[in-house]
């Protein structure tokens, strides 16, 4: 039962999602060609003469009518075909499954260095309410989401490599005395560990350590003050007075019940978050030279690289329906009424 529940509830997140990802597919396509430049004229270079530009846009089929140009699209992605990028020369589905893994181990890390520090400091502010840990608490969240990312990482990089240098050079993922590990899942961490080999996985970890302050910086705020304001709403219920009137110890009361009913408005933050590090990861990935699908999409945006913008855009999307549909999931597991509900 519980099975097909789930199976249910994964085909209907999953059509509902449809709309949305087509939705995104127009806007994409016509604000991609409302950007300023040509990237016939970017791709013939600036000696070029209009003649050659024209055969460009000819070749690229620039130079028929957009509803054309969208059906094509459309026909392309169909087969799964994302198109050519001008600035690499590859084909976009290769650029974005080389440089996806990069930009997932840099979200998945911030999201991991706020988890483990926002939970506890949520959980202890709101056992605490009016204390100078909960102040320090507010005080941190509110600097947490002022500070831009760009300011926070080069503030890092200043004091940790230059200052310090305790810290690597903010060149990539590798320091290029190393070679990266063989591929499986991309992610360096997981597979230099795949591969037994320690050395690359302290110096992948070195690399990764400030971008993933910077970004996990930005991702606590939010998440220490709906776990702060979740855990207080939960203290003062009924349930919890009647669990500490019972004898249960403050351990149990606070992890057993508090904590596990607090945790539907942390994941659905938490999947915000996480959407919000994925746009995030931009900024971050220029500061460190990361070779990310961030970096990947500014290249393309200044180039008016059509194709790659796209491919990009649809990622992202793609993504967030994933996200999303994994939260879903989860709810289900933190309280199965909601796959019942729903």
């Amino acid at each position: 039962m519980a099975r097909s529940s789930t199976i249910t509830l994964v085909t209907r997140r999953t059509f509902a999602a449809i709309p949305s990802v087509f939705g995104v597919i127009v806007l994409t396509f016509i604000l991609t060609r409302a950007l300023p430049g040509d990237p016939a004229a970017y791709f013939a270079g600036p000696a070029a003469s209009q003649e050659a530009i024209a055969q460009i846009r000819e070749t690229l089929g620039l130079n028929r009518s957009l509803p054309e140009q969208f059906v094509i699209y459309l026909g392309e992605l169909a087969r799964g075909d994302l198109g050519s990028s001008l600035t690499t020369g590859q084909t976009v589905l290769s650029d974005l499954l080389t440089r996806l893994p990069a930009s997932l181990e840099l979200t998945l890390a911030g999201l991991f260095f706020s988890l483990t520090l926002a939970i506890p400091l949520g959980i202890l502010a709101a056992t605490r309410p009016g204390s100078w840990i909960d102040h320090g608490v507010r005080v941190l969240a509110t600097a947490g989401v002022s500070l831009p990312t760009f300011f926070t990482g080069l503030l890092l990089i200043y004091v940790f490599y230059f200052l310090f240098g305790i810290a690597p050079a903010p060149l990539g993922r590798l320091d290029i005395l190393y070679s990266p590990p063989r591929s499986v899942t991309g992610l360096y961490l997981i597979d230099s560990l795949l591969a037994g080999n320690l050395e690359i996985f302290w110096a992948a970890l070195s690399q990764l350590f400030l971008p993933a302050v910077t970004l996990g910086l930005f991702a606590l705020a939010p998440l220490a003050r709906v776990t702060r304001a979740a855990m207080l709403a939960v203290l003062s219920s009924d349930f919890i007075r009647t669990a500490r009137a019972s004898g249960l110890s403050a351990t149990t009361v606070l992890f057993g019940y508090a904590f596990r009913n607090a945790l539907l408005p942390i994941v659905t933050t938490l999947g915000v978050v996480f959407s919000f590090l994925l746009g995030a990861n931009v900024l971050v990935e220029k500061v460190f030279s990361w070779p990310g699908i961030g970096s990947y999409a500014v290249s393309a945006l200044v180039a008016s690289d059509y194709a790659a913008v796209q491919g990009f855009v649809l990622t992202m999307a793609l993504l967030y329906v994933v996200l999303n549909l994994l939260i879903d999931l989860l709810y289900v597991v933190i309280d199965p009424r909601a796959g019942v509900e729903s």
